[in-house]
């Protein structure tokens, strides 16, 4: 079952960026917006049904790990989902993926204390990220722009990614899930307020790429690994999520026709290695003697 699940999130989440990519004429916002109120509600049916009381339960704890997580994941949309328009969806993909380096980093600031195999797998995952980003530049001011938000895409989705993970402790499934994208979506019902984005009044074509967008992405991808957050750890999670990249990336080629330059190619290659030797790095966390 773990395994059926692992690979229906993989595909849910590959699938995420050559939708967005596709449908450019829905605001980035609007999007971000429908896919997470959508996902809550569905979400919710289930959480009330198993408890009526569900979300009154909740301790004070658990509502500020997964508020944390909600706005986290908010901003997460807003740069990844804008980047997926300025630069390809491979390198953007790419360089989101990069969140298992901001975890190790994050947990190296609160004391955990790692191999050196760590630290040299951060400097070669961001060493990719620069290859990628910098023949990026030959393209423009836009894919430039691009890359940029999908590396803060990639901090947030860290964030949003260790906060859930401490409140999935605790939590099941459905109700953390549709707690974390009620959250997410307010914040961004403000921001598209607060930009003047509308969040209705697409035509059809809109609409099949929010409902795609909702339920291949969201319920099936981030839900998916939401619930392998407490079964596999935030650790094999963002390894797990590393299979988003090759994935993206064929969906687009397929779809989208999008070609990817051997300069990308190569950058993919070293942020591959780079987390590998993170991870297995994390894996084995240095003892103190």
């Amino acid at each position: 079952m773990t395994i059926l699940l692992a690979m229906v999130g993989i595909i849910g989440i590959s699938a995420s960026g050559p939708i967005i990519a596709a449908f450019p004429g829905v605001p980035v916002l609007s999007m971000a917006f429908w896919r997470n109120g959508a996902a809550a509600a569905v979400l919710s049916a289930p959480a009330l049904r198993k408890n009526p009381k569900a979300y009154l339960h909740m301790t004070s704890r658990e509502w500020f790990y997964t508020g944390i997580a909600g706005v986290a994941l908010a901003l997460h949309f807003v740069c990844f989902m804008y980047s997926m328009r300025l630069t390809s969806v491979a390198a953007g993909t790419a360089l989101v993926c990069i969140q298992g380096v901001w975890i190790a980093m994050f947990q190296v600031l609160r004391g955990t204390k790692y191999r050196t195999q760590v630290f040299l797998g951060m400097g070669v995952a961001l060493l990719g990220a620069i290859v990628i980003t910098g023949f990026d530049m030959g393209l423009g001011r836009d894919a430039i722009v691009g890359d940029l938000l999908a590396l803060a895409g990639g901090v947030l989705a860290a964030v949003y990614t260790l906060a859930g993970s401490v409140a999935r402790r605790t939590l099941g499934t459905t109700t953390y899930a549709s707690s974390c994208y009620a959250i997410t979506a307010a914040v961004l019902l403000v921001l598209c307020f607060l930009t003047g984005t509308p969040i209705w009044g697409f035509d059809a074509r809109g609409w099949i790429a929010i409902i795609l967008l909702t339920l291949c992405a969201q319920i099936f991808g981030h839900t998916a690994m939401n619930h392998l957050l407490s079964v596999l750890g935030p650790l094999t999670v963002s390894t797990l999520i590393l299979l988003e990249i090759p994935g993206a990336a064929i969906l687009a080629a397929l779809f989208l026709g999008q070609v990817v330059s051997i300069a990308t190619y190569a950058g993919l290659a070293v942020i591959l290695v780079g987390l590998a030797l993170v991870i297995r790095g994390q894996a084995q966390p240095k003892t103190e003697v």
